[in-house]
């Protein structure tokens, strides 16, 4: 990885020929993702090297001389353990796709007009919590609940790898509190369901044949300004084969509706084709965190104890209020690290 860091530099400092915007493009994505570990590895390096000059100190120097290298070393050791650490972590293969923009889908699930308001309460989280990461939030389609919530919202997040975040957040959503609808104080238990789906580029291999797809218009139900109630320019397409339906209504015209739409159909296909073969072929990502399985119950939101329970992890944190307001980054960032732990888990083991 350093050689091949040092080549990348010399080809950026001295491109041959005429200049070719995709081969620097490409260069330097890959210089950005080598460029943490090679630099560990060679401060890492560094301390070793300073440690075995000290050595030689100790054998040959004066008194004071061996009590200066003996002293330095101490503490030259200390580093290296932590670069060492460092370094196992970084070079654990990160997912592909934890640089992608995602698409969020939020329904309501068991538990009715208090399922439909979890499902905004869970969208007013993500979009705040992506909001203070810097994340963009383009809405994409929405079905109100007349009780407030939302029985189905589908949102986009872009920038700072939004999918490296949130990736963690497909599964069921349990939430147990007093609805306020509910005039004798009893608690209620509700579920929503979330799924996170990283986008994909056109040229990625998700083959939709476009004789399988059913493509109807409708009026828009949502915001959007009078124009867009006024017209049939919201989309929806079923992709036959599989059953997938997408829709998109936030913007004002049927094509870009329908360019919308299609992001979100091959993003959800990609999701489906990556579980699929993530199940068949790795047992230890068939278990990992963030696997996208939804059939399981992964997190519990119990207002009364003021408790928030991840399943996965077998962790609790308080503040519910300020995580529901989007403070999510301690959840977040336990998740990833158990990620990062069964990675490295599982190379160890091969």
């Amino acid at each position: 990885m350093a050689r091949r860091f040092d080549e990348i530099d010399a080809q950026l400092a001295n491109p041959s020929g005429s200049f070719d915007q995709t081969r620097y493009t490409t260069l330097v994505k890959e210089r950005a993702q080598l460029e943490a570990t090679v630099q560990v590895y060679r401060q890492l390096s560094h301390a070793r090297e300073l440690i075995e000059a000290n050595d030689e100190l100790i054998a040959q120097g004066d008194r004071e001389l061996r009590e200066l290298a003996q002293e330095e070393n101490a503490s030259l050791r200390e580093r290296v353990a932590e670069l060492d650490a460092e370094l196992a972590q970084l070079m654990i293969p990160r997912d592909p796709d934890d640089v992608k923009d995602v698409f969020v889908e939020i329904r309501a699930g068991t538990g009715g007009d208090e399922a439909a308001i979890f499902a905004g309460d869970l969208a007013r989280m993500y979009m705040r919590f992506a909001e203070a990461q810097g994340m963009k939030t383009e809405l994409v389609s929405e079905s109100s609940s007349e009780a407030g919530g939302y029985k189905e919202i589908v949102f986009a997040l872009k920038g700072n790898e939004p999918y490296r975040f949130l990736k963690h957040e497909s599964g069921v959503h349990r939430v147990q509190r007093v609805p306020t609808t509910e005039a004798q104080g009893r608690i209620h238990t509700s579920t929503a369901t979330v799924a996170v789906l990283p986008q994909v580029e056109d040229d990625v291999d998700v083959e939709i044949k476009p004789q399988d797809l059913q493509v109807d218009t409708f009026k828009a139900s949502g915001a959007g300004g009078q124009y867009v109630n006024k017209t049939e320019s919201a989309i929806r397409i079923t992709h036959l084969p599989s059953g997938i339906v997408v829709a998109s209504q936030q913007e004002r015209s049927q094509q870009q509706n329908r360019e919308k739409a299609m992001q979100m159909l091959r993003a959800t296909i990609y999701d489906r084709k990556r579980r699929e073969q993530e199940e068949a072929v790795d047992s230890m990502r068939r278990s990992q965190v963030g696997s996208g399985e939804r059939a399981e119950k992964i997190r519990t939101y119990n207002f009364p104890q003021d408790r928030i329970t991840d399943h996965r992890i077998n962790r609790s944190f308080g503040n519910i209020r300020g995580v529901m307001d989007g403070n999510l980054a301690q959840i977040s960032e336990e998740l990833v690290a158990d990620e990062r732990a069964r990675r490295l888990a599982g190379e160890t083991a091969d």
